[in-house]
């Protein structure tokens, strides 16, 4: 426990001393995984596809703010989608815009929600997300998760039906157009994923924040059943194609990986509780303070032996 501990005061001090870098480079590679997972699902324009452009396109990312990302990825996607069909673009730039509204208007800095939830699905853990969310953000994060979850079913839905679409014909172009709209409005499991996940960010967010011991692990464990009750009840009422398997496996490694996310952000030592009470002209206060279990890691120190004067001696 305490070479961890040591581990995580090491990782904290190099992040700190490199916080600027290590920010760059982090959003640079978020932005180039993200464009190379749009290519590899879509890829219907093959200038994007272009390794040069990719790696542009990332490096702009990386040096301007944080949202840039989503809009860069956004643009990615509507360009694949016009080269296979004029109105899957036309859909899709609606449903962008409308996200793009409600997600500068709601949560604005929640840039890793809307572009992890898309990739965390296409690894089979979408159900990170909201436990993350609910222990890192607020209850304004379900509108970018739920974004998120909306960009991963829209890429999904695209890929898998890609043949469907791309005929002659004002009327056969009407016609795609309703068939997409239905298609990804109508989609149940989705919103079943939505409302579960939504759902679980406020179950976490609330019991994380209350002051009983240990509410960090409690509010991962409600999560985790919750998610996992939540998504069951939305596939029996709605018959959607949900692997309740996966639902079930995904979420407990989830969980676990919680578990180290509270590690690094909330490890607090519960064996020093100290309750005070004080009080002022027009309150009196109870107040309980826990502290954080740190460790002083170990400082090295170089002695330099000048070799030149003990040879003159």
């Amino acid at each position: 426990m305490t070479s961890l501990l040591e581990l995580k005061q090491y990782i904290k001090r190099f992040y700190i001393k490199n916080e600027t870098y290590l920010t760059y480079v982090w959003k640079f590679l978020l932005s180039l995984i993200s464009v190379a997972v749009i290519n590899n699902k879509l890829g219907y324009m093959s200038s994007l596809n272009n390794i040069a452009i990719v790696l542009m396109a990332s490096l702009l990312c990386a040096i301007l703010p944080a949202n840039f990302i989503i809009v860069i990825s956004a643009a990615f996607i509507v360009g694949h989608l016009f080269a296979l069909a004029p109105e899957c673009a036309l859909v899709t730039v609606i449903i962008f815009v409308l996200m793009f509204l409600l997600y500068f208007r709601f949560s604005p800095k929640d840039t890793l929600a809307v572009v992890l939830t898309p990739l965390f699905y296409f690894m089979g853990l979408p159900y990170v997300m909201p436990l993350a969310m609910g222990l890192l953000g607020t209850p304004a994060s379900m509108v970018s998760v739920g974004f998120g979850v909306v960009v991963a079913f829209l890429i999904s839905y695209f890929s898998s039906n890609a043949a469907a679409f791309g005929s002659d014909g004002v009327e056969e172009a009407a016609n795609e157009f309703q068939s997409i709209v239905s298609g990804i409005v109508g989609n149940k499991s989705m919103m079943v994923m939505i409302v579960a996940f939504a759902i679980t960010i406020v179950i976490v967010y609330l019991i994380r924040r209350s002051s009983v011991d240990n509410s960090w692990k409690i509010a991962i464990s409600a999560g985790a059943i919750s998610l996992i009750i939540c998504i069951l009840v939305g596939n029996l009422i709605f018959d959607t194609d949900i692997a309740l398997a996966g639902v079930i496996i995904g979420t407990v490694v989830s969980a676990l990986l919680m578990l180290v996310v509270e590690f690094f952000s909330f490890s607090l030592d519960y064996s020093r509780t100290e309750k005070v009470q004080f009080e002022d002209d027009e309150y009196y206060y109870y107040v309980k303070a826990v502290p954080k279990v740190t460790v002083s890691t170990p400082e090295r120190r170089v002695k330099k032996i000048n070799r030149a004067r003990e040879q003159r001696r």
